[in-house]
């Protein structure tokens, strides 16, 4: 009688033990991946503050440089495609990251092609107006850069969790994956060539 006790009080510690680790490995998980999603929804709201800045942007410009139309029109459609993917936060795929990263590239390239023919236009250049729209925009372009880094911190963390031993045992069963992280633009490795 005594050993099946002592059997038994084995198996409840172990069961115990057993419990604790699968609770604390799937909570830490959860939370773990919860942060990440916070933080990409922080991204989207930098990219939305730079979407919300272009518009006015664009009609500042508009007024000083109406035969610019193309390079205006660019930076509209460029807006309205990058506003137009979006990416669920539950299940962020590197196919889908990066095709969120070239909707926001091809925006911030008509945008650089924009200030870059403001070049021509010095009232425009001392407007002073434009010159607030062009000091959010580079603000908010910090912020884009701050919050994606923030997230790629997240995702890192939520990543070691289910890829070291034993959690990445339990990863599949739990239905944890890996989160895609930003990489940098095809090409950022290069430093541009400077010519005057």
């Amino acid at each position: 009688m005594k050993k099946s006790l002592g059997i038994l009080g084995v198996i409840i510690v172990i069961g115990f033990f057993l419990y604790n680790f699968f609770v604390g490995f799937y909570n830490t998980g959860v939370e773990y991946q919860e942060n990440a999603k916070t933080a990409w929804s922080k991204v989207e709201s930098a990219y939305q503050r730079r979407a919300d800045l272009i518009p006015n942007l664009v009609n500042t410009v508009k007024g000083y440089a109406e035969h610019e139309k193309s390079t205006l029109e660019a930076v509209i459609k460029a807006r309205a495609a990058a506003t137009q993917t979006k990416i669920d936060p539950s299940n962020i795929t590197p196919e889908q990251m990066a095709k969120f990263q070239q909707a926001q590239q091809g925006l911030s390239g008509a945008l650089s092609r924009l200030l870059v023919t403001v070049e021509k236009y010095p009232d425009l250049k001392a407007d002073k107006h434009f010159l607030e729209l062009q000091s959010q925009l580079e603000g908010t372009e910090n912020r884009i850069k701050v919050e994606r880094d923030r997230y790629n911190e997240s995702v890192n963390i939520f990543n070691k969790h289910i890829k070291k031993f034993p959690g990445n045992l339990l990863a599949g069963m739990f239905g944890f994956k890996e989160m895609a992280r930003f990489q940098s633009d095809k090409g950022a490795e290069k430093a541009p060539k400077v010519q005057f």
